[in-house]
């Protein structure tokens, strides 16, 4: 018994020399953060954005197949001189014309993929309809349907599956949990009150969580759920 408490005491005095000297226990790498924009945000200094730590940033470029965000070029092309990495969003209307069509569009209007190294793929944004019925009038099947026109044509035109932005609930509502494209494209969810706990159907984790509609950042703000390597292995 001696002998065991001068082991201890070692232990806490070797431990204690450890931290003061600063060769503790490696600290969690920070997480890595983000924003992501729209036309709402018409004016941002980008600059701002990277010295108060940003990462990585979406911008909204189009909607439905007939909406061109006016500020896409200014935020698109003034985030990745800032030296972020950037990817372009699409928000969806499935009541306006088919996945493939709004698939065409986007990458005709920004949303496409350049193998630079900087380039997240692009992003659909799924959620409920901001002026009617919340799933568009779309049966479940429809709207599985919809998607995967959408993310097929998506893949086709740029070598990428693309990200998917939704919402538990509203999946669980409009696509009846459907899991069939967790398994190539990666998830971003919403979840204003702490980290993602129930996911959309058959997805096991998120790649970008979208933590609140407001913050350090211009717009809405993000992390990824991973290391600044891991972020840049998705963009390549």
């Amino acid at each position: 018994m001696p002998h065991r408490a001068a082991a201890v005491g070692c232990v806490l005095i070797a431990v204690l020399a450890s931290l003061l000297l600063g060769i503790g226990p490696a600290a969690a790498a920070p997480a890595v953060l983000g924003l992501d924009v729209s036309g709402h945000q018409p004016s941002i200094d980008w600059s701002k954005v990277k010295a108060d730590g940003a990462q990585f940033a979406y911008v909204k470029a189009t909607e439905g197949n007939g909406y061109v965000n006016p500020h896409f070029a200014s935020q698109y092309d003034g985030s990745y001189a800032a030296g972020l990495i950037r990817g372009a969003y699409h928000f969806a209307r499935p009541n306006f014309s088919s996945g493939s069509v709004q698939a065409s569009y986007f990458v005709a209007n920004g949303g496409s993929w350049t193998d630079d190294g900087r380039t997240l793929p692009g992003a659909l944004d799924i959620e409920a309809n901001p002026h009617g019925a919340t799933c568009y009038r779309l049966s479940q099947t429809a709207m599985v349907s919809w998607i995967a026109s959408f993310v097929d044509s998506y893949h086709f035109l740029t070598s990428r599956w693309p990200v998917i932005y939704t919402a538990v609930g509203w999946w669980t509502k409009c696509t009846g949990g459907y899991a069939g494209f967790a398994g190539q494209d990666p998830l971003w969810t919403p979840d204003y009150l702490g980290a993602p706990g129930s996911l959309p159907g058959g997805w096991g984790s998120y790649t970008f969580w979208q933590s609140a509609n407001h913050g350090t950042f211009p717009g809405d703000q993000d992390i990824f759920n991973g290391s600044w390597n891991d972020l840049l292995a998705l963009a390549a």
